[in-house]
């Protein structure tokens, strides 16, 4: 049985550059994977591939065993693929509840997410629903990029450097949530450099290291040690 989204040799280019390297990562329904990696690590790039914002060869990404690597970024959304993009881009002229209404434009899957739904999930948001979204602080406005995906009623969540910029205890407000959204039956793929939180919350691991996976499994069976060389090298003295 093929699994809900895989890649399989999945490669990425900026022009002439390379940005990762036969990338293999699976997603099973209702799953969240984390991948975790240093600054320029690829992990972005991964994203937006398989968001169909990056186009790649057709077979490199799999949706239900169908080929969707080169397929445009609106109709991956209407697959029920949608991303939380790293650093948010918010429409800074809209309010608060139109940025939440961009998400389900054009798309009319159906399922549990509504405006109510969201405003649910994060109330601070309906006592702003007028505001202009980018005058939000930090964390409100992640809350307002993670709705407007939400919006679409995924069945796969992409979340691109969640905690960013983010104060902890922000940062322990937004996975919170997590809980209620994967509830709903969502499979979740997070990227995150902040290891010890992502830990808490995936089934499975990916490490990335300039643009390549140097580790993966299950949280339980990753020790600091592995996690360290496959984040920094094995030669690396940083920390994790």
């Amino acid at each position: 049985m093929a699994s809900l989204l895989e890649t399989r040799g999945l490669t990425a280019f900026y022009g002439d550059f390379q940005a990762i390297f036969g990338i293999d990562i699976d997603l099973d329904a209702g799953d969240t994977i984390a991948v975790i990696g240093a600054n320029g690590a690829g992990k972005s790039t991964l994203m937006r591939s398989i968001a169909g914002v990056i186009a790649n060869r057709s077979d490199m990404v799999l949706h239900r065993g169908e080929a969707i690597g080169a397929m445009p970024a609106f109709d991956v959304v209407r697959r029920g693929i949608a991303l939380v993009p790293e650093g948010r881009k918010l429409f800074a002229s809209l309010t608060v509840e139109e940025n939440l209404q961009v998400g389900s434009y054009g798309c009319k899957r159906s399922g549990p997410w509504s405006l109510q739904s969201v405003y649910a999930l994060f109330p601070i948001l309906k006592e702003r629903r007028g505001n202009p979204a980018t005058a939000l602080s930090g964390g409100q406005q992640q809350m307002v990029a993670i709705g407007r995906a939400l919006m679409s009623n995924p069945e796969i969540l992409l979340c691109d450097e969640l905690s960013l910029g983010l104060a902890p205890v922000v940062i322990k407000d937004i996975y919170a949530a997590f809980s209620r959204i994967r509830a709903s039956g969502m499979a979740i793929v997070v990227v995150e450099q902040d290891i010890a939180q992502v830990l808490k919350v995936a089934d499975r691991v990916y490490c990335m290291m300039e643009g390549r996976i140097t580790l993966t499994g299950r949280p339980a069976d990753l020790d600091p040690a592995k996690i360290h060389a496959a984040y920094f090298g094995a030669d690396s003295d940083e920390l994790a």
